[in-house]
């Protein structure tokens, strides 16, 4: 192994990113050093880095320089030495979620509720965050990262390092789907079925037994593509084109459907979410993973009279990422729709500045440091 490392780094907001040399870390006790072999580029990333107090600003940032990637897979090239269950030679998703460990959210396995919780190479959730960025300062952008040993998914040997790079996403949607109880025979609606959330998510309900998943998109054409996916089981149409409650009613015998997912993203109107919860059966669940920003406002009398149940759902747990894994390496949860689009770490600016066309969620771009 070399003694330094190349990693992408960013200096100041909305500036290209540097390549640099770096000590390759060691790993502390409970810690891994990983060899990074792919690193997904998230669809928000050239917003964090570009614009990123318009975007996120109740999102902290680390301190720059740092480096950034969110979903990142590769080799486990050491260990610490009181790691058990991971060894040198591991093929791993490293979930980026970060928690401090000890808070009452920890204590009872919920660290997406702790105070703390911070995504490495990405953002934190709260003003507490900077302490873990310095703590685990590399993200996908490089290398080598190092990562606790509890955040490691182990990928089986069918699931390549492109396919587990989209697994933030992916996990996402399952652990969505999860927190509503979908299942055979539930039925889901999906806001954005065609992008990169909805996509995943969509899979995902196939592979958890719904028997029907109902989406809307932009995209008539990509529409098309996620109906061929199981056309006896996906219903599309595409978005304000039309009655949304009716629609659903109509392929789903006279009812509404389980769980309303909504994927949409920052710039979504709200309208749009809430025509979404039309579709909901009495005593119904909505969970929302998107990042629509305009603000709503919620008949909450037909909430309660109708007995629904509004949710937010952010990432996911490393056990909910190994369970997924492991659907994944059997074939129930099939990724063989994704096109991975790869490139060096060199190109990191070329490729956030000048993307090719995505082709919905089906596109997946790949970082191979």
């Amino acid at each position: 192994m070399n003694s330094t490392m190349r990693v992408a780094r960013l200096h100041a907001i909305n500036q290209p990113m540097k390549i640099e040399e770096l000590p390759v870390p060691e790993p502390r006790p409970t810690d891994v050093l990983v060899e990074v072999k792919a690193c997904n580029i998230v669809p928000n990333l050239p917003n964090v880095l570009a614009s990123y107090s318009e975007w996120f600003p109740q999102l902290p940032l680390p301190k720059l320089p740092a480096t950034f990637g969110l979903d990142s897979t590769g080799v486990v090239a050491a260990v610490g030495s009181h790691v058990t269950d991971v060894a040198v030679g591991d093929r791993v998703y490293v979930n980026p979620g970060l928690s401090c460990g000890s808070c009452r959210a920890c204590r009872r396995n919920q660290d997406q509720n702790c105070d703390s919780y911070t995504f490495m190479g990405y953002f934190s959730f709260g003003v507490n965050g900077q302490r873990l960025f310095d703590a685990y300062p590399y993200g996908g952008l490089g290398e080598y990262l190092t990562a606790p040993q509890r955040n490691l998914v182990k990928l089986p040997d069918t699931v390549s390092f492109e396919g587990g790079a989209r697994f933030g996403y992916l996990g996402t949607g399952y652990s969505a789907l999860r927190r509503a109880g979908v299942g055979p025979g539930s039925t889901v609606f999906i806001n954005g079925i065609s992008g990169t959330l909805g996509l995943g998510t969509c899979l995902s309900a196939l592979a958890m037994g719904a028997t029907r998943v109902f989406g809307t998109g932009r995209n008539t054409e990509l529409l098309g593509e996620v109906r061929r996916i199981a056309p006896s089981r996906i219903h599309v149409v595409p978005a304000t084109s039309a009655d949304l409650r009716g629609w659903t009613r109509e392929h789903n015998n006279g009812e509404g459907v389980d769980v309303v997912i909504d994927a949409l993203g920052p710039e979504a109107p709200a309208d749009a979410y809430l025509n979404a919860l039309e579709t909901l059966r009495r005593g119904g669940i909505a969970v929302n993973i998107g990042g629509m920003m305009e603000p709503l406002q919620l008949d909450m009398i037909s909430v309660m009279t109708n007995q629904l149940t509004i949710l937010g759902s952010a990432w996911f747990s490393t056990a909910e990422a190994q369970d997924m894994a492991d659907l994944v390496g059997t074939g129930q949860l099939d990724l063989s729709i994704l096109e991975h689009h790869t490139f060096p770490l060199e190109k990191i600016n070329e490729a956030l500045n000048d993307l090719p066309a995505r082709h919905g969620g089906f596109t997946n771009f790949i970082c191979v440091p």
